[in-house]
């Protein structure tokens, strides 16, 4: 067993909340280590709309302060992680019999407007139904009413925002252990004093000490508690949130669509993303084992035929769906009221019942990471009895934000590149692009793209490992080069980046071929309904 010198603060969960929270406390110059049982972003923040976005829906619940925080932090989004956050106009299309008439909605993009002065984006405008069949020439014109339009912003890749939050995290000093489980937390006097962990890829375990613990395990920290204490408790009380992918389509908008469902009411979207269209999502409380979670034929159904009334020339049917994933919210526990009704807002619990410098983390959207992880730092400073400066994360921009000019310019070595390429690198890594592009001439790899797209480099395999963290196959398909997320979900790859990984990594054949039947049964489980 591996014992470290003591940490002011341990975090389990590498989501995007855990690695902001790493960030956040790095920054301020305390000692950090963060674990996850997976890969980070393996979980609920990839399985997101992918939108960073003042929540327009809450406005119905009178969450007033929660938009506006999400609306801030949009702001601040962009500021900082300009290569991965991108404006995003959206549609709401509004017909005569909708729940939401069009002026509760164009009520709604006033509030919505006047929330966030200061923004980077347009405010709303509204189409009438004739200008809105110049607009999108396949929304259903039957009952159409008007259009309105406003803008939010879009995360492509989410995964890769919480890459970067670990990068910087560990620029900073912290300690970053994927793939570890959590199996005790060290209590002593009434206090946690540290954690055990065992890694699942090799059996070895870890011990720290650790004077704060902070438990951001998203729908798994129930679980967390349950395994590593003696304690039971229900925090968590998750809904399930399915998508499905999809081509482009007859009729398909060039603009994101929130649109109100017939059968039930509920909003979902149908977003342009990664040169498909996410659909979704759903919203239905579960209580089930995580890890065999599935959208549900049910659930594909209903994002289908709802995508089919408002834009009927797409005729979509199950055969068209690329892939589909689904996630649990980790929303506090509420036995009673509509799902839609539960709070988005986080919570951040101090645990002084269960030991002494323990928090919890309930809740959070992906768009409030950023100020979550400010709060949680300042209230481990307090648990700390430090005074810590101030959090800098809304003025510090993540590793890929810098030198993005320099990066285009640096994309001229690669001529044999698709403009699709160049686009698709710049998208992920931004102005990081230099360091692989640089790694790659140090290195000796070939600079002619590997793939049919002329879009991926074979080096992206071995940054990925070395500057990245990537310990699996899965890490580098599904979270770091992002071809898993394909329409093909990358699979003509496969074989050419398990002998690169096998390479670097020192796989023996059977290694090989067994992380390749890994990343295999993990694709075809996005293609599995329930």
């Amino acid at each position: 067993m591996t014992t470290s010198d003591a940490y002011d603060i341990a975090i389990i969960g590498a989501g995007v909340n855990g690695a902001g929270i790493a960030r956040d406390a790095a920054l301020r110059g305390l000692r950090v280590a963060i674990f996850d049982r997976d890969d980070c972003c393996s979980g609920t923040s990839a399985y997101s709309s992918r939108l960073i976005h003042g929540g327009l829906r809450y406005l119905e619940y009178g969450e007033i302060p929660l938009v506006y925080e999400s609306l801030r932090e949009r702001i601040a989004l962009r500021a900082i992680a300009p290569h991965l956050v991108q404006p995003l106009r959206i549609a709401i299309p509004i017909y005569e019999q909708a729940r939401r008439g069009k002026w509760l909605v164009r009520l709604g993009m006033i509030a919505y407007d006047l929330l966030s002065m200061g923004k980077t984006v347009p405010g709303h405008d509204m189409l009438s139904s004739v200008a809105a069949a110049d607009y999108a020439p396949g929304l259903e014109a039957d009952g159409l009413t008007s259009v309105a339009r406003y803008f939010d912003a879009q995360v492509t890749f989410a995964e890769r925002l919480v890459v970067e939050n670990l990068i910087a995290a560990r620029m900073a000093g912290a300690d970053v252990y994927t793939h570890t489980d959590i199996t005790k937390l060290v209590i002593d006097s009434e206090r946690v004093t540290g954690l055990e962990g065992r890694s699942v890829l090799d059996d070895s375990t870890v011990a720290i000490n650790a004077k704060v613990v902070i438990n951001a395990a998203g729908p798994w920290v129930d679980k967390v508690f349950g395994q590593a204490t003696d304690v039971e408790t229900e925090f968590i009380g998750g809904t399930k949130g399915s998508h499905i992918v999809v081509s482009g389509f007859e009729g398909a908008p060039s603009d994101a669509f929130y649109v109100e469902a017939e059968s039930d009411g509920r909003p979902f979207f149908i977003i342009p993303w990664n040169n498909q269209y996410l659909i979704g999502t759903t919203d239905i409380r579960y209580q089930g084992e995580i890890a065999e979670l599935r959208a549900s034929a049910e659930e594909v159904d209903y994002l289908l035929n709802e995508t089919n009334r408002v834009f009927p020339q797409a005729k979509l049917s199950a055969n068209d769906v690329n892939f589909a994933y689904a996630g649990v919210r980790p929303l506090p526990r509420r036995k009673k009221g509509p799902e839609s009704a539960i709070t988005r807002k986080h919570i951040i619990e101090t645990n002084t019942d269960i030991a002494g410098g323990l928090i919890t983390i309930i809740g959070g959207k992906l768009t409030t990471y950023r100020n979550l992880a400010e709060q949680a730092v300042d209230r481990a400073g307090r648990l700390l009895s430090k005074r810590l400066p101030d959090s800098r994360t809304r003025e510090i921009g993540l590793p890929g934000s810098h030198r993005m000019d320099e990066a285009r310019t640096a994309l001229a070595q690669f001529p044999s590149l698709s403009s699709r390429g160049a686009e698709r690198l710049l998208g992920i890594y931004g102005g990081r692009l230099i360091e692989l592009l640089a790694f790659a001439d140090e290195q000796g790899f070939d600079k002619e793209p590997i793939d049919d797209d002329r879009s991926v480099l074979a080096a992206e395999v071995a940054f990925a490992i070395r500057a990245e963290m990537a310990k699996t196959l899965i890490d580098i398909v599904y979270r770091r080069t992002m071809i898993g997320l394909s329409a093909d979900q990358g699979r003509s790859l496969y074989a050419s980046f398990a002998s690169l990984a096998a390479t670097e990594l020192d796989w023996s054949e059977q290694q090989r071929q067994l992380e390749m039947d890994a990343l295999q049964r993990y694709s075809d489980s996005f293609s599995k309904v329930s």
